[in-house]
């Protein structure tokens, strides 16, 4: 070996251990006259990738932040880098994503130099997706073009590295918690979608004590621009951190949520069921259909006024029938004949339990009437302890008069006490003058 060589081989070893310390797993092999280098492609941030075909209508659009490795075998002959650039073997493409190797390894060998190394610059040229350009597999919209003859094959198989790798880098990674400012590696922690992360010991006490206490409403990404935003957790990232008991708990609590919000709701009159049941999608209003219901839980149909099985849209509802005899019964003397006669008939027990129902019902519904006032949309009645007459409804969110029970401009509520044509003018609050309901005893 002369001199020359020597110095090519001493040259070579350098290079190799600063291949070796910046790119160690790129390095498959190495032997005295060749090297094996696998580089993956990392795109850096999400790409449109489109995967070509001849076929016509066949082409497959992917987001993709990384693609397979590419194999280089490079022979290392013993006048490199003195005098003669590594010999590229062969280049492959895992998953066979990329065909234009030839003139990949073309633009490759045009980067070395007379004298100097050149392998860390191929690494770092594949590795950074910058031969992409090079090649013009990228086009001027930024849309990375990868010619293949079957897409439909390729494309999951592009998706299910990319999806490892960007797992892969996270778990390596060390992130600061936002809770508990403790730096832990990726693997101990939670990426949610809005990209936020947290430990995952954090998240779960978090989310379980809101599963817990019902606040369901708070099962949301902690950080405070996503709670301002109400960023709420998706099933799939409430799996990954608490319990599937947990999970089953927040499910039933946000149905139960939103069934209250809907004044339509009422719930299943089967004992064993009770499920909320919403009204139907269909526009059903002014019709005895309006009535229906059908329970997706137990499948039972029912009138939502009676609570019997249904029974159409025309035939009246039982209760009626029920107040009805409990009329004539209160208009009969007490003790007569004709009173023993119906307590016969339909039972006495049923006919005294009909009575105090609707006794009792009648009292609730003469306190209401005359104690609150119902919301125009939903008819939930309200009382009023103090404040101003602007209600806002607990349950539609519907604004009226307590005064009045006018609908109120959601926008300017207000105007309807600034106005004039009202008979609610300068009536926000009530006057202490004003006639008062109750008598106000002397001070002892």
């Amino acid at each position: 070996m002369n001199n020359d060589d020597t110095l090519a081989k001493e040259l070579q070893n350098e290079e190799f251990q600063v291949l070796e310390s910046i790119y160690p797993d790129y390095i498959a092999q190495r032997t005295e006259d060749a090297i094996r280098l696998e580089i993956p492609v990392e795109l850096g941030e999400q790409t449109s990738v489109t995967l070509q075909s001849e076929a016509p209508l066949s082409d497959v659009n992917l987001e993709l932040s990384y693609l397979p490795p590419l194999l280089l075998d490079i022979a290392l002959p013993t006048s490199y880098p003195s005098r003669t650039p590594p010999a590229i073997r062969s280049i492959h493409a895992t998953h066979f994503w990329m065909t234009r190797t030839a003139e990949l390894a073309g633009k490759l060998l045009g980067l070395w130099t007379k004298g100097d190394g050149v392998l860390c610059e191929w690494v770092e040229t594949i590795r950074s997706g910058e031969f992409l350009q090079t090649i013009q597999m990228i086009d001027t919209s930024r849309i990375l073009r990868i010619a293949c003859t079957a897409p439909q094959t390729l494309a999951p198989l592009l998706q299910s590295f990319d999806s490892s790798s960007a797992e892969l880098l996270f778990s390596n990674t060390s992130y600061s918690c936002s809770i508990c400012f403790s730096s832990l590696k990726g693997s101990r922690c939670i990426l949610l979608q809005c990209s936020h992360v947290f430990c995952r010991e954090c998240l779960q006490d978090f989310w379980s004590l809101c599963i817990k206490e019902g606040s369901v409403e708070r099962v949301v990404c902690p950080e405070p621009s996503c709670v301002k935003k109400y960023r709420e957790a998706s099933e799939e990232e409430l799996r990954r951190v608490v319990s599937d008991e947990e999970v089953r708990r927040w499910k039933w609590l946000r149905v139960k949520k939103a069934m209250e919000k809907d004044p339509s709701i009422v719930h299943c009159p089967v004992p064993t069921c009770q499920a909320p049941v919403p009204k139907s999608s269909e526009d059903t209003e002014g019709t005895g259909w309006d009535r229906f219901r059908n329970c997706e839980s137990c499948g039972f149909d029912f009138c939502a006024f009676c609570k019997r099985t249904w029974h159409g849209p025309i035939t009246a509802c039982p209760k009626k029938v029920s107040l009805a005899l409990v009329e004539q019964y209160l208009a009969l003397p007490e003790g007569s004949s004709a009173r023993k006669e119906l307590e016969r008939k339909f039972g006495a027990g049923v006919v005294t339990k009909l009575c105090r129902e609707y006794l009792d019902e009648k009292s609730t519904m003469e306190l209401l009437e005359n104690s609150t006032t119902g919301c125009p949309g939903c008819n939930v009645r309200v009382e009023k302890s103090e404040g101003c007459n602007h209600m806002t409804c607990w349950k539609c969110g519907m604004h009226f008069c307590y005064r009045c029970a006018e609908v109120l401009n959601p926008i300017n509520p207000y105007g309807h006490f600034n106005n004039s044509k009202s008979k609610c003018d300068g009536k926000l609050f009530d006057r202490v003058d004003e006639p008062m309901d109750f008598e106000v005893l002397p001070y002892l």
